[in-house]
Formats: structure tokens, sequence, C-alpha cells
């Protein structure tokens, strides 16, 4: 498709976070395995079960990938990247870069990287932060790093630029509403015992959702956490969201790299 027939990028995103947040907020929860095996399940069970309904759909999706789930899981990291989806940067045990010295957060990208293009011979051009929140160094290290976007913050409805001083990335917006941690997340070892929500009354909510970015021309940028979406009945949602977005003439499924470079190409063109 051409990009002046995208009216409405569609962005399904992954965070395939697997145990390494448990772990860098809490070492002692590798000894609760009822916890690390539910947090287990999105990379070892759901995972394979994702890939499948892309395929089925042909949808090209983004992956990010802290870089000890790549170290662990790295045939999974493979396939996705033999499948053509893109895989970013998602620290490496999950470190909110908000919690990090500049060089504590320099050496957690260098890691990540690292342990990406071991596996793909490619680094990762996009980045997502673990917690959703940058660093006052963030967007320095990242541009000097060779990223070409973030996908973190919550600015807009569509593509931005960040900056600071003369380094900038184009900026993928997320927002809570189009994250499914909210609606489905409970973990009572963490103290989070959120009512979990009817998958068909997220259906509705993110079809409203897209209904409203799609009639102001903004990107809808889903995220969505394998452990969490992967529980076969909230598939089947994610399936019918699917074939709804598909109904829409000018909705296209495209990767989050893909978008900020169409954004950045009619930056040029305008």
């Amino acid at each position: 498709m051409d990009s002046k027939e995208i009216k409405c990028p569609v962005v399904l995103s992954f965070d395939i976070d697997g145990t390494s947040g448990l772990i860098n907020m809490d070492p002692r929860t590798r000894n609760f395995p009822s916890l690390m095996s539910m947090r287990e399940y999105g990379p070892n069970i759901a995972m394979p079960r994702i890939l499948n309904i892309l395929k089925k759909h042909d949808i090209k999706s983004s992956f990010y990938i802290p870089g000890f789930i790549a170290d662990t899981h790295s045939e999974l990291v493979k396939n996705i990247f033999d499948e053509g989806h893109e895989i970013g940067h998602h620290g490496y045990m999950h470190e909110p870069p908000a919690t990090l010295t500049k060089q504590e957060e320099i050496d957690v990208i260098d890691k990540g990287i690292e342990s990406i293009e071991k596996i793909t011979s490619q680094i990762p051009l996009g980045y997502r932060s673990p917690s959703w929140e940058l660093s006052k160094y963030s967007i320095d290290i990242l541009v000097n790093k060779g990223f070409v976007y973030d996908s973190s913050l919550m600015g807009d409805d569509k593509p931005y630029h960040i900056q600071s001083g003369n380094n900038k990335l184009v900026e993928i917006p997320i927002h809570w509403e189009l994250d499914d941690h909210p609606y489905f997340n409970h973990t009572p070892y963490l103290n989070q015992r959120n009512v979990i929500s009817n998958p068909m009354s997220v259906l509705e909510s993110w079809q409203l959702a897209f209904e409203g970015i799609f009639e102001y021309q903004g990107s809808f940028v889903l995220t969505l956490h394998p452990w969490i979406i992967g529980r076969p009945g909230r598939l089947k949602m994610l399936e019918k969201l699917i074939l709804y977005i598909k109904e829409f003439d000018g909705a296209e499924f495209i990767t989050a790299l893909n978008l900020a470079k169409l954004f950045d190409s009619q930056i040029v063109s305008n």
C-alpha cells in the first residue's frame, strides 16, 4: 500500500518480558514457581500461538525483548526475526532507565544490543523503555547508539519528534488505554489484585479507541504482553479485533520501525 493511502497505521506490538521484570524488581521471585511459571507462559506457550495468528493474517509486528529473554530464549527470538517481524530493545533485565545512572543506562543498552545482535546479526533500531519512562540521558544515549525511534511516551496519537539538544528521535506514542496489562494483570504476590476484565468488554474498548484514532487519522499502537494476551480466550478477542480493523479502508498493519520511517519520509516531503 502506498503511504498516501494509509489513513491509520496499526502497530501490534508485544513486550516479551518473561521473568525479567520480576527478577530485576526482586530476585527472591525466582523462588516462587507459580509466579515464574505465569510469566514463562508467555515465551513458552503463548508466543507460538501469537506467531501463528500473525502469519494467518499476514501481519508484521514489533517485538520488544529484554536481553535476558533473548539470551534464555534465543530460538524464539530467531523464529520471530526469521518470520519478518521487528525486534526492538527493551532493556536487559527490564531495568527502568530513570532508576539508573548514566553509565548504568549505557551499559544496559549495550548489553541488550549485544544479546539481540548475536541472534539476528542486526542491531535493534527501535527502543521501548521498561516501565514506559525515560531518564534525562535516554534520548542522547539512544541517538548515539543508532536508534531510529523510541516508543515509551504518550504525548500524541501519532508519531512526533522528541529532542535533547541537537539529538532527535521519532516517538511512536503508546497509552495505558491500549495496553493489556491494566485490564488483565492479576498478581497477588505483587499485591496487584485487579479484577480481571471480560475480554469482550476490552474488545469493545479497543474497537472504540481504534474508531476514534481512525477518525483523527492517528496511529493505533497496541501494547501486548504474551503472558497476558496469550491466554486462549484473549487470543480469540485479539483475532476479532484484527478482523474488525481490517474492515476499515485505509487502516494498515505495519511495524513500529516502518511507521517511524514513514513519518520521517513525510516530514522530508513536506
